[in-house]
């Protein structure tokens, strides 16, 4: 009989909590059954800043998430959208002594890589092997079964600031929940929004959330580098705010209602209203020209692409990542924001969208829940990643009995 087993994906990002619980069956199938997305709390640059308000908004988005699957969870795989990640690439290379190369000399050389680098107070997010060399051949994908004296790997390194981590596990285990493993948003968002040939020629994705922007570069299959820079789209939503001298709030109305980064002939004519901070509601309003707006949004947003590019040039990535940008993220969806990453980064620009993931809802299907997606691919399949069984889930450890224990000890 066919069995599924269930997941759950929690991304957790500065504007926005969202939480997605599924059923994979044993073809892979991934099928949400419940979701929840919530206002976030207590995040500030993808990172914990108020431990009581995180917790609490996360609890939150967790529940409704429950109540909707009709099931209660005990481990969830969780977003890094912060936390300052660096990308490393090294090579790793082991004697074998002639024989067919099998699954334990890979899991060998695999370990060995991942512990090669020292990680001083930083966390090791991903180990993602690009490529492996047969007696220092050209790099192959499957090297199994094949006779060699010496076999090598290529990896790439992901670390994260451990204690920025660690306040994240923190609050999610307050919710009396075990973190089963990490994935760099933007990592994740290319799993689910990439189409194979994309990750075959090189792409990046970039994610644009509320605080941070994240991205990766995909390149022959295998994720080849992943930054992170502090700016979002809180950031221009406090930029209009200063500029119209209006609350944050209505900041947020305005660049959702009437903002773009592209200027159009009638915004000269095209009048808004916005209230000024501290008047009362049946004041003149201050009218302003739809132009000025997007004088404000556009300066951010080129700035955002443009630190970007400066990486993305920094880090020798830039010649796999091929012509294919893939946009995610809540921030990517205001208008003209494709138009200016094209021609700022110089490439083809496309919205990524979840695939290959069931029982979505239209409102849930866009760029902004990508991330949320990817984990769930992520969880499925990491891509041949060296994990430690550390990292592996517990099989319903002690079950209801191990929560109520949590709870007690919670007190």
């Amino acid at each position: 009989m066919a069995t599924t087993r269930k997941l759950t994906a929690l991304d957790v990002g500065s504007t926005k909590i969202c939480c997605f619980i599924a059923e994979v069956s044993d073809a892979g199938r991934i099928r949400v059954t419940g979701m929840s997305h919530q206002q976030s709390a207590g995040l500030k640059g993808g990172v914990v800043v108020d431990m009581e308000s995180a917790y609490r908004a996360i609890l939150s988005a967790v529940h409704s998430a429950e109540q909707m699957a009709g099931t209660t969870i005990e481990d969830v795989i969780v977003s890094i959208n912060g936390a300052k990640p660096k990308s490393t690439t090294l090579m790793r290379e082991m004697t074998i002594g002639g024989g067919a190369i099998r699954d334990p000399d890979i899991a060998r050389l695999l370990q060995e890589a991942k512990e090669a680098e020292n990680h001083d107070n930083r966390m090791l997010l991903h180990a993602i092997p690009i490529g492996y060399s047969v007696d220092g051949g050209p790099l192959l994908k499957e090297p199994r079964s094949m006779h060699a004296q010496t076999l090598g790997v290529k990896m790439h390194l992901v670390t994260a600031n451990e204690g920025a981590v660690q306040n994240l596990v923190n609050c999610v285990a307050r919710c009396h929940l075990k973190v089963f493993d990490f994935a760099l948003s933007s990592y994740a968002a290319g799993l689910s929004a990439l189409v194979e040939d994309e990750k075959d020629l090189g792409a990046t994705v970039i994610d644009m959330g509320g605080g941070t922007t994240s991205f990766s570069v995909f390149y022959e299959g295998a994720a080849v580098y992943g930054d992170c820079i502090p700016v979002g789209g809180q950031h221009v939503t406090s930029d209009i705010a200063r500029g119209l001298s209006t609350t944050i709030h209505q900041a947020e109305r305005l660049k959702t209602l009437y903002g773009s980064c592209l200027p159009a002939p009638s915004d000269d004519r095209d009048m808004i209203d916005a209230p000024r901070i501290g008047e009362e509601d049946d004041a003149s309003p201050n009218r302003v020209p739809k132009s000025y707006l997007v004088s404000i949004i556009a300066p951010r947003l080129e700035e955002t692409f443009e630190l970007v590019k400066k990486r993305l040039d920094a880090s020798g990535a830039a010649g796999m990542a091929g012509q294919r940008v893939v946009l995610t993220g809540g921030a990517s969806q205001l208008p003209g924001v494709r138009e200016m990453a094209g021609r700022i980064l110089g490439k083809q620009v496309r919205h990524g969208r979840p695939l290959k993931v069931s029982g979505l809802a239209e409102a849930t299907g866009g760029p902004a829940f990508a991330t949320a997606a990817g984990l769930l691919h992520f969880a499925v399949d990491d891509c041949g990643e060296a994990r430690s069984t550390a990292s592996q889930p517990a099989a319903n450890q002690g079950g209801i009995m191990a929560r109520v224990g949590g709870w007690f000890r919670g007190f």
